[in-house]
């Protein structure tokens, strides 16, 4: 079984090789629309747009998720109970203690984003604040700042961010390649043809990317290491439960973002085969079992 340091390095490794797949789709990309345009400046804008997006997606993925969920900050005065026991996590799990944000939602959720320790943010749902006695948000915080410590957050705020770029510019060059170019009419076509197969494809590789960044495994971890930090595995079960059984989704919820949620963001009732594939989440009653030793 892993250690929780080559769990740490495996998740800094993903990173970097989300990077470079982004990095040389893109190169890909723009190399085949500077070849039909016959301008060698679309390479270069290609280029350095991948670069801008890698060093951007470090640096700022945090606040495109934010604003992707509508989070807002949430004060000491207004949260005291979360601010409290954030601290008080953060403080048994060696960690800084994170910027703590709220989304205006009744269905109770959290998760964890940025880019290392010192730059943490974990955000809860109204709902999940308003739901939760004392113990279960302990165990759900501390769920949240194990995904800090063991480096989840990096992988899967990353993957969001260039995933979501790989289909946008896709989408761009599909339609750039409709409107001609300075090629010839039946090399324009065939390109036309290819485009549209690459179009097609990525979109999936997209959200595969997505899939491959996280794992099953990293929510069993984070669930484990949580229950370490409050020494009472009973809490997070019971919370895992009301997020578990609450039917409505999220309003703000989308795929590109539900693997970062503690809990499914498309409510317990989200059967449709689309959202079953897209689950990065293992059964909550597999989880409490786990937790609870049964």
């Amino acid at each position: 079984m892993a250690t929780l340091y080559q769990e740490q390095s495996h998740n800094v490794w993903k990173t970097g090789f989300l990077m470079a797949m982004f990095f040389a789709i893109v190169i890909l990309i723009g190399w085949g629309v500077s070849w039909y345009y016959d301008s060698s400046i679309i390479l270069y804008v290609a280029v350095g747009f991948s670069i801008l997006m890698n060093f951007g997606s470090y640096w700022f993925s945090d606040k495109l998720v934010l604003s992707m969920t509508k989070a807002r900050p949430a004060t000491r005065e207004e949260f005291f109970d979360l601010y409290t026991v954030t601290e008080n996590m953060a403080i048994t799990a060696g960690l800084p203690m994170p910027k703590l944000y709220v989304i205006n939602d009744p269905a109770p959720n959290a998760f964890a984003t940025g880019r290392n320790e010192k730059h943490a943010v974990v955000v809860a749902t109204t709902g999940l604040v308003a739901m939760m006695n004392r113990q279960e948000l302990e165990g759900v915080i501390a769920h949240e700042l194990s995904h800090v410590k063991n480096k989840d957050m990096l992988v899967m705020t990353v993957a969001v961010v260039l995933a979501g770029f790989i289909a946008i510019i896709a989408d761009i060059f599909l339609r750039m390649s409709m409107f001609g170019g300075n090629r010839d009419n039946d090399k324009g076509g065939a390109l036309v043809v290819v485009v549209a197969i690459v179009g097609a494809i990525l979109a999936p590789i997209a959200a595969q990317l997505i899939q491959l960044a996280v794992s099953r495994r990293r929510e069993f971890l984070a669930d484990a290491s949580g229950a370490l930090l409050t020494r009472y595995p009973e809490g997070l079960a019971s919370a895992l439960q009301k997020i578990g059984s609450y039917s409505s989704p999220m309003k703000s919820a989308n795929h590109a973002t539900a693997h970062l949620f503690i809990g499914n963001p498309f409510g317990a009732k989200s059967g449709t085969w689309i959202n079953k594939l897209f689950s990065t989440h293992p059964p909550v009653e597999e989880r409490i079992a786990r937790l609870l030793g049964k």
